[in-house]
């Protein structure tokens, strides 16, 4: 068991909910649509788990290696960090994590599309690589880019667009303007997870030379930077909700904003790391409970 624990420390598992609620809205919209398949269902979530795990021990791999995760950093002990687990054998958990995400996908794939659709296979296979690209090479590597304040754009695109649209595409077969106000407002508010995560490591990420955009901006315009983020994303979803209105239902996501004003006010007071830090399962939870409403909302009828 001690054995296991450090394992499941540097997975992560808090952040798992968050990665899986693109796959959740998508799923719901083609359950709206008559196109709803458990098999993709299963398979969308587990590939999204094991890209987001990937993502985890790369980014423990990278900061540890590099010396970002140091006695400064405020948050929970890193593997590395903590010397229970050595980089030799996080290199070779990524590795095998590599090929668990390989399988994955190629059997959602086959799920999804079958054999008659090479290109459509040959698109997600692309989109599968650049997934993996970006879990390993956000710390990880000599450039990494999230040491580069490339991370937000990085987080919208996958967390919001690719997981949103990609899993509403598996399927549809086709794209759908109706997903798009959706994705942008999920990867908004998957933004202001990562923007929470760098306000509190300002202070050991300038120190290490890890340069976020919460860096760059320095704390009180990061601030700014995320009330725009989270209340962008709820001013978006209520236009998208009465574009798209059918019953009162589909409005079940305000429920969602209760915790999400209780958040930036919390924000607006926050000074300290650990004032950051207790927030950050705040927002990733209700970031998920955002996004199971929301689509919720369009199937109960």
């Amino acid at each position: 068991m001690n054995k296991i624990k450090p394992w499941l420390s540097a997975m992560r598992l808090r952040t798992l909910p968050l990665s899986v609620s693109g796959i959740m809205l998508g799923s719901c919209f083609a359950y709206y649509n008559g196109r709803f398949n458990p098999w993709i269902f299963v398979l969308a979530i587990l590939t999204t788990i094991s890209l987001q795990i990937l993502s985890n021990l790369a980014n423990d791999y990278g900061d540890g290696v590099k010396g970002t995760d140091n006695d400064e950093r405020v948050g929970p002990l890193r593997a590395i960090q903590s010397g229970e687990i050595t980089p030799t054998d996080m290199f070779k958990a990524i590795r095998f994590n590599i090929l668990i995400v390989i399988v994955l996908t190629l059997a959602l794939l086959w799920a999804a599309f079958g054999s008659d659709n090479f290109l459509f296979i040959l698109l997600f296979i692309l989109l599968g690589g650049f997934s993996v690209y970006a879990a390993l090479n956000y710390t990880m590597g000599d450039s990494p880019y999230g040491y580069r304040a490339l991370g937000d754009i990085f987080v919208f695109i996958f967390f919001g667009l690719v997981s949103t649209i990609g899993s509403y595409f598996l399927y549809m077969h086709t794209l759908d303007h109706v997903v798009i106000l959706p994705a942008i407002a999920l990867g908004m508010l998957s933004v202001g997870v990562l923007n929470l995560n760098n306000m509190r490591d300002i202070r050991s990420d300038t120190n290490a030379g890890k340069i976020t955009l919460a860096v760059k901006l320095g704390l009180e315009r990061a601030k700014t930077y995320h009330y725009t983020l989270i209340i962008g994303a709820m001013i978006i979803t209520v236009i998208f909700s009465v574009l798209y209105y059918v019953e009162l239902y589909n409005f079940m996501y305000l429920l969602a904003f209760i915790p999400l004003v209780q958040h930036v006010k919390k924000i607006k007071a926050a000074v300290q790391p650990n004032d950051f830090d207790s927030q950050l399962k705040v927002l990733a939870l209700s970031t998920f409970l955002f996004s199971i409403l929301l689509g919720v909302g369009y199937i109960l009828f």
